[in-house]
């Protein structure tokens, strides 16, 4: 059931690219971001590289935790688990922390809940209180359940709970990817016309 609905995602992925890829002369970074980056922001990373690998639309994608308690460790197993059992093999990833030239070099940053989405906007409040003229040259700090969630949807962190968590954590960042691909590139479109 998980790889017919990432298939049929695909299919809307490259149905919704083929024409922004064709006129899109820039390409987008996006940054995935929760507190340890060693669940749920690694997941988000990998779901959304697995859906815009035929894509020329995004130049980097990453993720990154607003802790360095994990710092240089790999995901978490049930992550790994996770997305294998979806047909994700290829992701490797070692945990790290959000740095400030990250606002920067990304023009998405995307956080998985309302803590890490408030502390993100404090850091990038900060660049812009020494530096206001960076403002328009920073990313966006968004949270990710925007994208196909409902009411500020957060991911709640499984990391304390059951295998389940993980599933559930999945489930969101599929749906969340696909909004966000959806929106986002058809913007990019809308502006290139």
């Amino acid at each position: 059931m998980a790889s017919r609905g990432k298939a049929n995602l695909t299919r809307q992925v490259d149905a919704s690219t083929s024409a922004s890829n064709a006129s899109q002369t820039e390409t987008l970074s996006v940054l995935f971001v929760c507190l340890g980056n060693i669940c749920r922001s690694p997941m988000a990373e990998a779901v959304f590289r697995s859906f815009t690998k035929t894509h020329n639309g995004f130049s980097r994608i990453d993720s990154a935790g607003t802790g360095a308690y994990h710092e240089g460790d790999s995901p978490d197993p049930r992550t790994m688990s996770t997305l294998e059992d979806n047909g994700i093999v290829d992701y490797d990833h070692a945990a790290r922390k959000v740095q400030l030239s990250d606002f920067a070099n990304f023009d998405y940053i995307l956080a998985m809940d309302k803590d890490n989405l408030l502390n993100l906007q404090s850091m990038k409040n900060r660049i812009i209180k020494k530096d206001p003229s960076s403002e328009n040259e920073l990313g966006k700090v968004m949270l990710f359940g925007d994208f196909g969630g409902t009411n500020r949807e957060e991911v709640v962190d499984p990391y304390y709970g059951a295998r389940n968590g993980f599933e559930v954590a999945y489930e969101q960042m599929v749906r969340f990817s696909k909004g966000f691909i959806l929106q986002v590139l058809a913007s990019n479109e809308e502006r290139a016309k």
